[in-house]
């Protein structure tokens, strides 16, 4: 709340600056027009009606008149337009530098609790192996769930790491790669990590691109990590790779809630996340979708986004 206000008190006094400069300038218009119009009406005055000269000599003066009218109007008209341009480029600069700082804050309250739950549910886990002797089943069931913590921890930090990396002087190291393999070993490790999920995949063989091995398989897990965190349990996760003409698609579609209209290009935006971060309960950090713009990019691949029929949303990157 006291940040709301000191974001409303700043945006109230840039307001009352502008409004300043535009009347000053008003003002300088004015009176540079009424001494204009003096100087004209003293030189007119000083004119003699008997002067042969006189009409050649009082259309000089109205002519000069019109000129320096057009003159202050010009650079009146410049000034505005500048001052409106500076204007408009520092609003939106501050809009948008108090929007990435709400989102830092956002991101480090996501970090904070994305650290501490599967540190806190393995460290459970790990005290209950080693006070209680458990059945086999129950042993694998607890082992099974901390390794599951143990990898998102993983994912969180390969993330943090890569988009950090991204911004700075990452060295991609591009070679031909069979995508097919790459994908099918995610969808393996999905598939044992949640047994419980439903599950379908349409993987064409031997589809080769140009990239980097890292970065793709960053790409092809978070895409599958999001369509998980946002379908129901019973839904059905579905992944394909396929040809479409001269390019590689690959397709991960979802059947949860779907993504209105108005947020389908705001989600690939570093730590944007739907919802308030107090009273948001899904999972994640708002990097994982900003990472697969990123590496798509890097990939002069493209990412798009669109619904899925009857629910849920289809993330397709096209190579």
């Amino acid at each position: 709340m006291f940040k709301k206000k000191r974001l409303a008190v700043a945006i109230t006094v840039f307001w009352i600056l502008l409004i300043y400069i535009i009347t000053g300038l008003a003002w300088w218009f004015i009176a540079l027009q009424d001494a204009n119009r003096e100087i004209t009406a003293h030189q007119l005055e000083q004119l003699k009606p008997d002067d042969p000269q006189y009409a050649l000599r009082r259309q000089k003066i109205l002519s000069e008149e019109k000129k320096k009218t057009a003159r202050n109007i010009g650079e009146g008209s410049t000034y505005l337009g500048l001052i409106l341009l500076g204007a408009i480029f520092v609003y939106r600069e501050v809009r948008r530098t108090i929007r990435l700082q709400l989102q830092q804050q956002n991101f480090m309250m996501a970090v904070t609790h994305e650290l501490k739950t599967p540190i806190a549910v393995t460290k459970l886990n790990l005290e209950t192996l080693l006070k209680h002797r458990l059945d086999e089943s129950r042993q694998q069931k607890m082992i099974q769930a901390a390794l599951q913590e143990t990898n998102r921890l993983d994912t969180l930090a390969t993330n943090i790491l890569v988009a950090s990396q991204l911004e700075g002087e990452y060295v991609q190291s591009k070679e031909s790669l069979d995508l097919s393999a790459i994908v099918s070993h995610s969808m393996q490790d999905f598939r044992h990590r949640f047994p419980d999920r439903h599950w379908e995949q349409r993987i064409e063989p031997e589809r080769v691109i140009l990239g980097d091995a890292l970065l793709l398989q960053l790409l092809v897990n978070n895409l599958i990590e999001n369509a998980l965190k946002y379908s129901p349990k019973e839904g059905v996760i579905t992944v394909t790779l396929e040809r479409k003409g001269r390019s590689v698609s690959l397709a991960v579609a979802d059947q949860g809630q779907g993504i209105p209209d108005d947020e389908k290009k705001k989600i690939f935006d570093k730590f944007y996340r739907t919802g308030q971060e107090a009273t948001r309960r899904t999972k994640g950090t708002g990097l994982g979708l900003y990472l697969c713009r990123k590496i798509a990019e890097d990939h002069d691949a493209t990412l798009k986004v669109a619904d899925n029929s009857p629910v849920g949303s289809i993330f397709t990157v096209l190579f």
